[in-house]
């Protein structure tokens, strides 16, 4: 079973997705702000995010920065799950590594084929510590 984390600073969000998510047969675990995402990404060890950009403490983009610089964080396929819908955020997202861009509000089907195809192409990572 698949462990996606999902990070966004919105309570209801994060229990929606978490929801849907479950009932797709994913495992989730959650983090409300870029802080939690990082300690979740090192203690839980996700094979896929889910992250908000407009978030306290760290925003989305520092998180996605930081994880894609990092060796052993960087295959970790992250889906980007925003607001932010003009195609200079879009862009940005890409730079930064992100593999999607989904606008919110998003499908939820769609969000689960998304998430399912990028798992499917995912090279398996260096063993877990």
């Amino acid at each position: 079973m698949a462990k996606i984390l999902v990070v966004d600073d919105e309570e209801h969000i994060v229990m929606i997705l978490k929801d849907s998510l479950e009932f797709s047969g994913f495992e989730v675990v959650t983090a409300y702000n870029g802080e939690e995402a990082l300690e979740s990404v090192d203690r839980d060890h996700p094979d896929l995010i889910i992250l908000d950009i407009g978030m306290p403490k760290l925003d989305g983009w520092e998180v996605c920065r930081r994880l894609k610089s990092n060796e052993i964080t960087r295959k970790i396929p992250i889906i980007i799950l925003t607001a932010y819908a003009q195609m200079s955020d879009q862009k940005k997202g890409a730079a930064l590594g992100a593999e999607r861009f989904v606008s919110k509000p998003c499908d939820l089907t769609y969000l689960v084929e998304e998430i399912n195809a990028l798992l499917s192409q995912k090279t398996p990572q260096t063993p877990k510590k």
